[in-house]
């Protein structure tokens, strides 16, 4: 890599592409490059991760052990724990988790431990590619500096104010945007956002993602290649925040809050119908509004909006426990030792994805207020330590009649495509349904409770 690469070179065949994590963002990243034609590497700690993959097994539900064994089997897609190796690649993809701390403040110690692993083994004229979400700044900030550590430079200059920037390497933010399980949008049809710390590195990064999605989104600088990510997301945590809070009103008022939805929804323009539920889940709604709300402190600026969506989003869980709670003494149960069984433990329908899943949040809840919870879940045979919860000694529960019959309450929090409602409602003694996925049963309504 010693001769001088031009951007242009990135949009060539025959690259060797790292991708630093191999989770639910950097797999399905790293097999449509391959997909192209390109060789990939992928880079993890998980050794055991690393060894599946190696051997062509999956552990991410939608993602076909017949596209990866095909992928190691040509040599165009291997994994590795030896970070060393990323001196070999031409482009490195940068895809690592950043969650919040206890006092719900950005957590970078991935993305800054990832940075450390690169600095070392970084050559020149190499890409390097920030995909994780992240407050505004954080590539010119955290990464740049610890990457130039090195003595190879890359010097900030905007689109527009020094088109002829002279980069030792390029660096770059292209935010991810996955979305697990979802059938009608997959990586290869989502625009991609890219913002460079310079000219050059935008138009590296540009060519770059060009060969694998329909449309490339340049932006300015990766301050706003950052910020875009988190106007996505924070709009939804609103959205939902604000229909949360209509469901509560609703219900106050004696009125079906999806059937409002349901009618306003036939407006053909002006609106966009969400949904309400027991809390928000995965790897992005509950944690990247605090990212902005946090950074903009720095700027004597609060984010007010993005609090109070926060507030409502997280009081949800509570809201459900109490409805539980009220079902169970219309029926003179108390929820102190009540079996309550938990339907649907992933964040969102159809996937087998835990991240922050408020059905967690809701199961430890229980706990703490003396109930015996169980579950089901199609996906989760069984739960494993997790973050912020161990419920590894616990196992789906089979949804035989006999077994539904034989807890106080079902609490459905998941709406599963597979779970058979007038099958449960037939069998259950009560129904607290968080979804409205009963909208449709006419047999035994008197079970259940919409919450």
């Amino acid at each position: 890599m010693g001769t001088e690469r031009k951007p242009e070179f990135f949009g060539g065949k025959d690259l060797h592409i790292g991708i630093i994590g191999c989770g639910y963002v950097g797999l399905p990243l790293a097999l449509r490059f391959c997909e192209m034609g390109q060789r990939v590497t992928g880079f993890d700690t998980d050794k055991a991760k690393v060894d599946k993959l190696n051997a062509g097994k999956t552990y991410i539900l939608h993602i076909s052990e017949a596209t990866i064994a095909k992928f190691v089997g040509e040599k165009r897609f291997g994994a590795t724990t030896d970070f060393s190796r990323l001196k070999e690649m031409d482009a490195v993809l940068i895809c690592v988790p950043t969650p919040l701390d206890e006092r719900r403040e950005p957590d970078l110690s991935y993305v800054e431990e990832t940075a450390r692993a690169i600095a070392p083994n970084l050559q020149r004229n190499q890409l390097i590619v920030l995909e994780s979400t992240t407050y505004p700044g954080t590539t010119e900030e955290l990464v740049l500096p610890i990457l130039e550590e090195g003595g190879l430079k890359c010097p900030i200059a905007r689109v527009g104010t020094k088109e002829n920037v002279s980069t030792d390497f390029y660096l770059a933010f292209s935010p991810e945007r996955e979305d697990p399980g979802n059938k009608q949008f997959g990586l290869a049809q989502i625009p991609k956002v890219v913002g460079g710390i310079n000219p050059p590195s935008r138009r590296a990064a540009e060519l770059l993602y060009g060969q694998i999605v329909a449309r490339v989104i340049p932006v300015s600088s990766t301050r706003e290649a950052e910020m875009s990510k988190l106007l996505e997301n924070i709009f939804r945590s609103v959205n939902i925040a604000l229909v949360n809070e209509l469901k509560l009103l609703s219900q106050r008022m004696g009125m079906d809050i999806w059937e409002v939805i349901d009618a306003s929804a036939t407006k053909p323009f002006g609106f966009m119908p969400f949904q309400p539920g027991p809390g928000i889940g995965g790897h992005c709604i509950p944690l990247d509004p605090y990212y902005l709300s946090w950074k903009a402190r720095e700027y004597d600026f609060e984010a007010r909006f993005i609090a109070l969506a926060g507030e409502i989003n997280t009081s949800m869980p509570y809201h459900v426990i109490n409805a539980v709670a009220d079902a169970l003494n219309q029926r003179r149960k108390p929820l102190k030792g009540s079996k309550i069984l938990l339907l649907g433990v992933s964040y969102k329908k159809d996937v087998d994805d835990l991240r922050e899943s408020p059905s967690l949040k809701l199961m430890q809840l229980l706990n703490e207020r003396g109930a015996i919870v169980h579950y089901n879940d199609p996906y989760f045979p069984q739960l494993h330590k997790m973050r912020h919860y161990d419920y590894s000694h616990l196992k789906s529960v089979e949804l035989t009649p006999a077994n539904l019959a034989a807890y106080d309450c079902v609490l459905l929090a998941t709406d599963h495509s597979s779970y058979d409602m007038q099958n449960i409602v037939d069998a259950a003694h009560l129904v607290v349904d968080t979804r409205n996925a009963t909208r449709r049963i006419t047999r035994n309504r008197e079970k259940i409770v919409l919450c």
